[in-house]
Order: C-alpha cells, then structure tokens, then sequence
C-alpha cells in the first residue's frame, strides 16, 4: 500500500498491522510494570518529611480530610474518605474534591524530584471526570511523566476505591507544574 506524506513523498508499507516481539530482559526489576515499581519505592526521609511538612500546611487538604498515603520518587498517592462533607448532591464525591486531590498529587510527585530549594506551583492541569466518583474512597495518584529544570508533566489519575479492595477508574488528567525558588522565610 502506498501513502502520501506532505506533497512530496511517497511511502511503502505493507498492509496489516506489524507487531514485534518484546526483547527478553532477565532483569526482574525491569520486567514489574512501571507503576507496581513506582508504589513500591519510597522517597528519601528528608523529601519524604518536606513532602509531608508542606502537606500538613495546606487548608484546602484538611478541610476535605485527605491524607498523603506514599511518597515515592516522582510518585504519590493521596487518600481522601467519601463523607457527605466533600459529596455533591447525588452523593458521589464532588468533582471539585476530586481535581482538588489530583492536582496536590501531581504536585507533590514533581516536588520529590527538586532539591529543598525549590518548590512547585501548578502551571496548568486538565482532568477528564470518567464516572462518578463512588467508593469508601478515593486515591489520587501522581506520577512525573517528564521531569524538566523549569517545567515538569505529571500524569493523574484518581480510583474511586471499595470497602472489597475493588478499583474504579473515575478521573484521568496531565498538569504541568513549574519549579520555582523557595520564598525567604
């Protein structure tokens, strides 16, 4: 089959689809999913008390109930409980506590990368709300997807989770967050 690219070049490929086989890797290390490695690494005592210090002083996370859960390099998950405090009026968790968990998730995942000098704020974020946020509760997840001196992406996601261990699924975003220096003190 032929196909035409731009106006000038014309290009062969065979019809159907080409798959390759995955080369053998005997590293165990590399054969775990990425995201069953990144839950299980734990950032350095030092990120992990700046992580929670700077966690601890945010209204927004206290008024709703959430908790940091882990704190990995590049990677952290938060765990807000479904209350009638953060619902909406069908009952399921409200968007804006779901946003909410997912951005300080991506946050707090790009800030494990950055030395004590530096904080982030989030640039700009999109979520596609996917269901309805239902469960005992609700795991925001943040992982850096592409680390940078000035700008960095995080990839967000939020379960609603049952009282069974059963996972949903509900909402699914990218945030850019730039590094900047810490204020004075």
């Amino acid at each position: 089959m032929m196909t035409a690219i731009g106006a000038f070049l014309l290009v062969e490929r065979p019809a159907g689809r080409r798959t390759r086989p995955a080369p053998p890797n005997p590293d165990p290390k590399e054969s775990t999913p990425v995201e069953d490695r990144t839950q299980q690494e734990q950032a350095s005592p030092a990120v992990q008390k700046r992580v929670r210090d700077s966690f601890d002083q945010q209204g927004l996370m206290s008024h709703l109930g959430a908790r940091l859960a882990h704190i990995g390099p590049g990677h952290v998950r938060i765990v807000l409980p479904a209350r009638p405090e953060v619902s909406q009026q069908h009952g399921y968790v409200h968007a804006g506590a779901t946003s909410a968990i997912a951005d300080s998730a991506g946050g707090y995942a790009a800030l494990t990368l950055f030395d004590g000098d530096f904080e982030v704020l989030t640039v700009e974020y999109k979520i596609n709300l996917l269901a309805p946020a239902a469960g005992d509760h609700l795991e925001a997840v943040g992982t850096v997807l592409k680390p940078g001196r000035t700008l960095t992406v995080c990839q967000l996601e939020v379960h609603g989770v049952q009282a069974d261990g059963g996972r949903k699924l509900v909402a699914s975003g990218q945030q850019t967050l730039i590094r900047v220096n810490r204020p004075a003190s």
